[in-house]
């Protein structure tokens, strides 16, 4: 939260990293175009095209995001993701911020396990992780993004990665064209009110 609250630096950016599973889910029936005065029609009917990975960066106070899909979201693929983040998105940075959730494939040794170590190390020089609490992704402003996005792209059926792709790509294109962003609320001293219980007590 006192990332949340700085001024925009760039740089230092401060993104939000997170990633969803996305059901690929394909038609039995070809469906019924639209008319004048009628909806689309679809049969219930439907075919499993199996899983694939949507990886979302989000940088709130530049109005920025970006979606990669992948087939899995293993170690490897979040190490190939960091170094796009410091080589691609943000090559002049001196330090990129990320806020991310704690799981076991997000952490500097996942780019150890997959890059030399020379390059690894040059890479973590320039990540600084900051993870949420367990049981407190919320505070992932990804998470609010990856719901506009649920919103208004993956509420149909999907049926292959490369459609998905392509909405996601436009889905990106659109909201950093308007640079959207979240109007974050939730500050410090209201965290140390509502969950006073997780921090300490100051004399």
């Amino acid at each position: 939260m006192d990332l949340y609250a700085e001024d925009y630096k760039p740089w230092q950016p401060v993104v939000c990293f997170d990633e969803r599973p996305c059901q690929l889910v394909g038609d039995v029936l070809e469906p019924l175009p639209r008319q004048p005065g009628r909806a689309k029609r679809v049969d219930y009917e439907y075919e499993r095209q199996g899983v694939c990975n949507a990886f979302l960066l989000f940088q709130p106070l530049a109005g920025w995001r970006e979606v990669k899909v992948t087939e899995r979201r293993t170690k490897r693929d979040f190490a190939y993701l960091m170094r796009e983040v410091v080589d691609v998105y943000f090559p002049h940075a001196e330090t990129i911020r990320v806020v991310l959730d704690n799981l076991n494939t997000h952490s500097p040794a996942s780019l150890y396990e997959v890059f030399p170590p020379e390059e690894a190390r040059r890479l973590v020089s320039k990540l600084e992780f900051h993870y949420t609490p367990k049981h407190a992704s919320w505070l992932n402003m990804a998470e609010i993004e990856f719901s506009v996005m649920v919103n208004q792209r993956l509420k149909r059926r999907i049926p292959d990665q490369a459609t998905l792709t392509t909405e996601l790509a436009a889905y990106a294109r659109q909201r950093n064209d308007a640079q959207a962003t979240v109007r974050w609320q939730f500050d410090v001293q209201q965290a140390r009110t509502k969950l006073g219980r997780l921090y300490p007590q100051l004399s």
